[in-house]
C-alpha cells in the first residue's frame, strides 16, 4: 500500500472515530454541534478556544464532557478579581525536613494539566490574565526562574461572558491571538431547549465515556497536519486574511471605512488548521472554499477591531467578515 493510500486510510478511520466521539458528546451537550464541532476542530489542531455565552448554556457541561471524551486530563479554575497568578501557576513553599534541614519544594497549579478550563477569564486582573501567556504559547511556564513543562498535550478552554462588564477586565490583543478560535454559545431553540429539559430533569442522565486516549488524541493532531490542501483553498486564505487589514492596497472599501485594525499571520495559520479540521469532522479527505467562508467568523473575529466610526454606526465584525468573505469567494469562483 502506498503512502497516499495509508494516508487516505488514516484520514477515514479517524474520521470515524471523531464521528463517535462527538456523538458521544452531543448526548450531554444538545442541539449546538456547531459549537461542538469547534471546540473539537480546536482540539484536533492543538489550539485553545474562547467561548462566549450568557451564564446557563452548558459550556462548563461542554468542556467536561469534552475532556471526558478526549481522555484528557482537566482541571477547572474559577477566574475572580482576587485571583494571584501563584493560584494558577502554583508556588514554592518552604519545608523542614526530618532531619531539621529546610528546603524549597513546588507545588503546581492547576495550570498543569492538559485540558484547563479558564472560567470567566476576564474576571481576573490583567496580572493574573497574563499568567496564562506563556503557558497558552509555549506550553511551559517558568517559575523562580526555572522552566516546568506542562501536561502533552495542553489546551485552554476559556469563558467570557458577553454581556457582564462590570468588574472585568477586558483580555488584552496579544492574549486573544493566542486563542485559536472564538465560539459564540448562543440560544437554544425552542425544541432543542424542551429536549435538554426532559434530559436533564430526570433521574439519570447520559453520562460521557472516553473515545479517545492522549496518544490518540496526539496521533490525530500530527495526522490533521500532513492533510493535503488545495492551492485554492491557501489561495483564498490568505486573499480573506490580508483584505481585512485596512492599509493594504488591496483592502475591500468597506474595511477601510470600518476596520482600526486586521489580523496578523497567526489568523491564516489558524485558518489553514480549522480548515482541514471542518474537512475531517465531515468525513472529507481535504478542505474546501467553503470551509474557508464557515471558518472565518470564529478565526477572525477575536482578531480585529471596528473604528470607532464604524461601531458610531451601529455596525459589527460578523457581518462584514460574512460579507466579504463571500464576495471573495465568488471572486475565485468567477475566476
Amino acid at each position: 500500500m502506498t503512502n497516499a493510500e495509508n494516508l487516505v486510510q488514516d484520514i477515514e478511520t479517524l474520521g470515524e472515530r471523531l464521528a463517535v466521539a462527538k456523538q458521544s458528546i452531543t448526548k450531554r451537550f444538545i442541539g449546538q454541534e456547531r459549537v461542538v464541532d469547534l471546540t473539537l476542530s480546536a482540539l484536533l489542531c492543538g489550539g485553545h478556544a474562547l467561548l462566549i455565552g450568557l451564564p446557563g448554556l452548558g459550556k462548563t457541561r461542554l468542556v467536561e464532557t469534552v475532556s471526558t471524551v478526549m481522555g484528557l486530563d482537566g482541571n477547572r479554575i474559577q477566574f475572580t478579581p482576587d485571583l494571584m497568578p501563584a493560584d494558577i501557576l502554583g508556588s514554592e513553599v518552604l519545608e523542614k525536613k526530618k532531619g531539621g534541614d529546610r528546603e524549597f519544594r513546588f507545588i503546581e497549579g492547576p495550570v498543569f494539566c492538559q485540558l484547563l478550563m479558564a472560567d470567566e477569564i476576564n474576571r481576573a486582573s490583567p496580572r493574573t490574565q497574563s499568567a496564562l501567556l506563556q503557558a497558552m504559547q509555549e506550553k511551559r511556564v517558568t517559575i523562580a526562574g526555572e522552566e516546568r513543562a506542562l501536561g502533552v498535550p495542553f489546551h485552554v478552554l476559556a469563558t467570557q461572558n458577553p454581556l457582564e462588564q462590570e468588574g472585568t477586565y477586558p483580555l488584552p490583543e496579544a492574549q486573544l491571538d493566542r486563542f485559536l478560535v472564538q465560539i459564540d454559545v448562543e440560544y437554544p431553540s425552542r425544541d432543542v431547549e424542551r429536549e435538554i429539559l426532559i434530559a436533564t430533569t430526570g433521574v439519570e442522565e447520559t453520562e460521557a465515556t472516553a473515545v479517545f486516549d492522549t496518544n490518540e488524541l496526539l496521533a490525530a493532531q500530527t495526522l490533521l497536519r500532513r492533510m493535503p490542501v488545495g492551492e485554492t483553498v491557501v489561495e483564498l486564505i490568505l486573499d480573506l486574511v490580508r483584505a481585512f487589514r485596512p492599509d493594504e492596497p488591496d483592502a475591500p472599501e468597506s474595511v477601510r471605512d470600518s476596520v482600526a485594525w486586521g489580523p496578523g499571520p497567526r489568523a491564516a495559520q489558524a485558518l489553514m488548521l480549522m480548515t482541514r479540521a471542518q474537512a475531517l469532522l465531515d468525513g472529507r479527505l481535504s478542505p474546501s472554499p467553503d470551509d474557508v467562508v464557515a471558518m472565518a467568523r470564529p478565526v477572525l473575529t477575536h482578531r480585529m477591531a471596528l473604528s470607532f466610526g464604524a461601531r458610531a454606526r451601529g455596525e459589527n465584525l460578523t457581518n462584514l467578515i460574512d460579507q466579504v468573505s463571500k464576495s471573495l469567494m465568488a471572486s475565485q469562483v468567477a475566476a
